[in-house]
């Protein structure tokens, strides 16, 4: 898998999100002030602004309780690039809240459990079926980088071929069990006892969630917002991310995130470490268990 700036969290890629800290000031009559409430128009146009600026390092969304777009920026993005964000969003510059997060938007590659494919390892996220075909549900940016997946680092263990892949845009991917005895519907949470997961679902802000994944097991937190952008730079652009505060780090892409027994993401990418905390963007299973017509058990 290869390391973009903002990238899906691999274990060959580095730590992701970093988010900015900027006060935007109204310019015109337009444009809504800091304490005005945007209208869904003006959001919607600051959010092809700061899409169109292109700055690697950002992710945004919009919080419907604010009346916001809300901005994040990691440690690569520069004063200057803040700047001309500002600058593309013109008049709807008030409509932007710009935060920083420490770290570096990274793909983060390396149902929780450890798989292997192309000298990279990530996450197994959700183990799901079709009638009697079983598969396994893990992150694009994994799956993009392997035909052919293992389950162990000597690769000496199939777990099967890549049936599907979709990156960027979105980030899922879908890996057909060669031995579907093996296929289990839990997800491990690195204390020797596992998770049944019985359905899945669509997240929402201020969710406590659950995450496991190969490089730092399970980890805690909640839902910050819907339906982000994220750009990892180098064109990989990815849409409808649910952004947490839940740490992440290489390897952990494409593992399971979940709360209680109910499915709700696939982990994308993110910032930080779970030394310091961070920022991670996950993509929502609901989305590509529709897209591959399975579903968990």
């Amino acid at each position: 898998m290869n390391i973009k700036r903002f990238t899906p969290l691999i274990s060959v890629a580095t730590s992701l999100l970093a988010v900015c800290a900027l006060a935007a000031a109204p310019t015109a009559a337009a444009e809504p002030a800091d304490n005005v409430r945007a209208t869904t128009a003006q959001l919607a146009q600051a959010s092809d602004a700061v899409l169109e600026a292109d700055v690697a390092g950002t992710a945004w969304y919009t919080d419907k309780s604010s009346g916001k777009l809300v901005v994040t920026a990691d440690d690569t993005v520069s004063a200057a690039e803040l700047a001309e964000i500002r600058k593309a969003a013109g008049d709807r510059a008030g409509a932007l809240e710009i935060r920083r997060t420490p770290g570096k938007f990274n793909k983060l590659i390396a149902g929780g459990q450890a798989i292997y494919a192309g000298g990279s390892r990530c996450s197994l996220g959700f183990n799901v079926r079709s009638g009697s075909t079983y598969y396994a549900l893990t992150a694009g940016h994994c799956t993009n980088i392997g035909g052919t997946w293992y389950t162990n680092s000597a690769h000496t263990t199939v777990l099967g071929p890549t049936a599907g892949s979709s990156f960027p845009n979105n980030d899922y991917g879908i890996i057909r069990h060669s031995n579907a005895s093996a296929a289990d519907g839990r997800v491990y949470l690195y204390n020797g006892s596992y998770r049944d997961i019985t359905g899945a679902g669509n997240a929402y802000v201020g969710q406590s969630v659950q995450r496991s994944g190969s490089t730092t097991g399970l980890r805690g937190g909640t839902v910050t917002g819907l339906n982000a952008t994220v750009n990892y730079g180098g064109g990989d652009v990815v849409y409808g991310m649910i952004q947490t505060n839940v740490c992440a780090e290489p390897g952990d892409s494409g593992g399971a995130m979940f709360s209680g027994s109910t499915a709700l993401g696939l982990t994308s990418g993110g910032s930080g470490n779970c030394s310091s905390g961070g920022t991670t963007f996950f993509q929502p299973v609901t989305e590509a268990l529709s897209a591959y017509g399975v579903s968990v058990f």
